[in-house]
């Protein structure tokens, strides 16, 4: 393969991480805050920790593309965006 066809390709996978890395890390993570905080460890009332949850969604989404072209590889990328969403999705599954 050629060091053009791997930079497009990168590139690419980059993109891709971006949209759908993003979007799984925009949602699951929410999802646990509202789970942590509206259960008895948040003391926080269900609208209000939706509300918050919401609003730090779009901080989290624009961050997790910034990450996903500031990693050093897109394996990288892949990994920074899958993990903390896996885990965020596992505590929420747990607590909800």
């Amino acid at each position: 393969m050629s060091e053009r066809l791997a930079a497009r390709w990168n590139v690419l996978s980059r993109c891709i991480a971006a949209v759908l890395g993003g979007y799984a890390l925009a949602t699951a993570l929410p999802a646990a805050i509202v789970a942590i905080m509206a259960s008895g460890m948040g003391g926080m009332a269900r609208s209000d920790a939706v509300l918050l949850a919401m609003s730090l969604s779009f901080v989290v989404y624009t961050g997790a593309v910034m990450w996903a072209f500031a990693a050093r590889s897109a394996r990288a990328a892949w990994l920074g965006l899958g993990l903390p969403a896996l885990w965020a999705g596992l505590v929420a599954w747990m607590l909800l």
